[in-house]
């Protein structure tokens, strides 16, 4: 006798779906970690299993990584969460590959859905490896240029990258 089990969020994507995009995210996140050294590998890889929880609960709008020099931005890469990515052409990760600079710190903001209620936010805080804490950081990198998007997308769970230089 065998059994089957399968998770899933909508009629258009499972679990496994945002499992693949989030690895592209993740592989960007360990490229930047190591050619930048503004986090550890292994603090990018606890960044990404956190993304990745939120993504999969559904409490993710957005995620906003900024490679910063003291107080200047420097680099910087947007995620969109996009549930309805039909749309989306899925990419490889790359691109990701950010300078040493002087006084190197990785600013990584989250955006929550509405659906993240405290309640939920208090049940998830085990789950996850960082202490995230509010912040009303500008994110809009007004000092820097839009170069180029990325997407990546399993059915219909992508994430659109941007990314600032």
């Amino acid at each position: 006798m065998s059994h089957t089990a399968s998770s899933s969020y909508s009629d258009t994507y499972s679990v496994v779906d945002v499992e693949v995009v989030m690895r592209r995210v993740n592989a960007d996140l360990v490229m930047i970690a190591t050619s930048s050294r503004a986090i550890t590998e292994e603090e990018a890889i606890n960044y990404g299993h956190d993304i990745e929880r939120l993504a999969k609960e559904g409490f993710l709008e957005h995620v906003d990584l900024t490679l910063m020099s003291g107080t200047r931005e420097v680099r910087a890469m947007r995620y969109d969460v996009d549930v309805n990515s039909g749309a989306l052409t899925s990419s490889r990760p790359g691109g990701a590959l950010w300078p040493r600079v002087d006084s190197a710190w990785l600013r990584i903001v989250l955006r929550y859905t509405d659906d993240y209620t405290p309640a939920e936010k208090q049940k998830m805080r085990s789950k996850l490896r960082i202490n995230w804490t509010p912040t009303n950081v500008d994110t809009t990198h007004a000092t820097l240029s839009q170069s180029a998007t990325r997407d990546y997308a399993s059915n219909a769970f992508g994430m659109r990258r941007k990314d600032f230089s």
